[in-house]
């Protein structure tokens, strides 16, 4: 059960920092989203990569995850970088952001798949989630949108990725495309983490922070 509620726990938690703490972006905001690319990226490499170059022949492999690298390029154009924390809303804006909304959904849908009983995505993904739930629920609330709309927007975008793994674990998909499905999931991956890492940052000491925050990710994810 877990399996389907860690993601939802995660933006749960995110919406509670905001409301309660008046969370605004700040060093340990970033230092959140430095630990959680870190934690992502090792987990994916440690856990799911290996899984699915034992499934899939290599080349087949390395071509569907360029292709997760494409598809999150692609999503980011729409969303402007909202998977790994750039959130751009204008406050005087009224019109729904269909184009963040479904970008952001059809990534959290598929960042559900590799989400299975007995292996450890669901931690890299619930840590994934936490700050981007953070950012994104600040600036929702900074925005001019009604509580409607921000609540349909929250809830649904914490549907998806259980969704994700439910269509994943309880149903007849072939397994073949779902180590396909998979491997474009570790593109995306790949793509959201580095992005993260290798933003550039101010100050030398939120440099060593960050630093801090990385090994502490990736030794987590080793331990786990």
């Amino acid at each position: 059960m877990n399996t389907y509620l860690f993601p939802v726990y995660a933006v749960v938690l995110g919406i509670i920092i905001v409301v309660i703490f008046k969370q605004q972006r700040n060093t340990y905001t970033k230092l959140l989203l430095s630990f959680s690319g870190a934690f992502l990226l090792a987990l994916t490499l440690f856990d799911l990569l290996p899984e699915v170059y034992e499934h899939l022949e290599a080349k087949q492999t390395g071509l569907f995850i360029m292709c997760g690298i494409l598809l999150q390029i692609i999503l980011e154009f729409f969303s402007r970088g909202a998977e790994h924390g750039h959130v751009h809303i204008h406050k005087n804006e009224t019109a729904f952001p269909w184009l963040l909304f479904i970008s952001l959904c059809i990534h959290s849908f598929l960042e559900g798949f590799p989400i299975h009983q007995h292996n450890d995505m669901v931690y890299g993904v619930l840590v994934h989630k936490i700050p981007i739930a953070i950012l994104l629920t600040m600036f929702l609330l900074q925005s001019s949108y009604s509580k409607l709309q921000i609540i349909s927007f929250l809830t649904v975008f914490t549907a998806m990725t259980p969704l994700g793994t439910y269509i994943s674990n309880a149903t007849s998909i072939n397994t073949e495309y779902l180590n396909m499905i998979n491997a474009i999931v570790i593109g995306i991956f790949f793509h959201i983490s580095t992005t993260i890492l290798f933003e550039s940052s101010e100050g030398h000491k939120f440099n060593l922070s960050k630093l801090v925050a990385i090994i502490l990710g990736v030794g987590i994810a080793y331990f786990i």
